[in-house]
């Protein structure tokens, strides 16, 4: 179960700091732009990723 609080904390994060990413441009502005979008869908699949694990766990509980 705390698997499952941290996969989300980190899809959370990673989310985040794709968007910080795009925004400020550490990088050349393709290099920030892709890496950010990276980040972005990878945040995006551990968050699905987690919340598929909630419901799995509340379904076993019934």
């Amino acid at each position: 179960m705390m698997f499952n609080w941290l996969s989300l904390i980190a899809g959370i994060c990673y989310v985040v700091l794709g968007i910080v990413m795009m925004i400020y441009k550490f990088f050349e502005p393709i290099y920030s732009y892709a890496l950010g979008a990276v980040l972005i869908l990878y945040g995006i699949f551990r968050i699905w990723r987690a919340v598929s694990k909630f419901r799995n766990t509340e379904e076993d509980e019934e």
